[in-house]
């Protein structure tokens, strides 16, 4: 059975509180109907509309036989549906599972780093739409993708899940990654991606990074030390 929600309180305003869970809770399920040994095929966590975390988190596992993909829908600490896809998985589930012991950042962490720059970028939004999954090098990787109240994304952050590095931005800062700042500095005002801008975007994006190390030392959580502790 799903774990007391009073063991997963960590103060008077946890998110479970507010009646919708994260994303490490999500898994918790899947691992406590399905056996700790699912939780090594899981290939993506995806939640919508979360305000800030979504009503359901739909988990897709590779088949340990090869036969495809299940997707699982957990809500108000249950799998609400579980069904395989009528439709052919494109590509291969190899090498695209999430070691979760890798992961350091939960949903409401990254919507924490993402809100920031959100913020720092002026950027004003309603809700947020999650995505969990590795990256080109096998990282676990947040994709936080933010909507205005139309429902229309304004910006997206790309973030990692075991450094919290922000990798990449969409809609705000041009796009850029820190990489592309420190080349552009290199290169002058006349070359990189920041042709044109105003120097003080560089030097706001360049800060807006710093801050986001620095909120990820806080609101980071081993999803290790969170499955073990229940």
């Amino acid at each position: 059975m799903w774990r007391s929600f009073a063991a997963l309180l960590v103060s008077a305003t946890s998110l479970w509180g507010q009646g919708n869970a994260t994303a490490y809770e999500g898994l918790r399920v899947v691992g406590t109907q399905f056996g700790r040994g699912a939780l090594n095929h899981v290939v993506s966590i995806t939640g919508v509309k979360g305000d800030p975390q979504p009503e359901k988190w739909r988990i897709t596992l590779e088949d340990p036989e090869g036969r495809g993909v299940r997707e699982l829908e957990i809500a108000d600490g249950k799998i609400d549906s579980g069904e395989r896809p009528d439709r052919p998985v494109a590509g291969s589930t190899e090498g695209a599972t999430i070691q979760v012991s890798r992961l350091n950042l939960d949903s409401s962490g990254a919507f924490a780093v993402a809100s920031h720059i959100a913020g720092t970028s002026h950027t004003q939004f309603a809700t947020a739409d999650y995505t969990l999954r590795t990256d080109e090098r096998g990282e676990p990787t947040w994709i936080v993708t933010l909507l205005n109240r139309s429902s229309h994304p304004v910006g997206t952050v790309y973030i990692g899940a075991t450094r919290g590095t922000v990798k990449r931005t969409e809609g705000m800062f041009a796009g850029a990654t820190m990489e592309d700042v420190e080349n552009d500095y290199d290169q002058g005002e006349e070359s990189g991606p920041f042709s044109g801008v105003k120097k003080r975007i560089k030097d706001t994006f360049h800060r807006t990074q710093e801050e986001a190390r620095d909120m990820f030392d806080r609101v980071k959580h081993s999803f290790t030390d969170f499955i073990n502790r229940g």
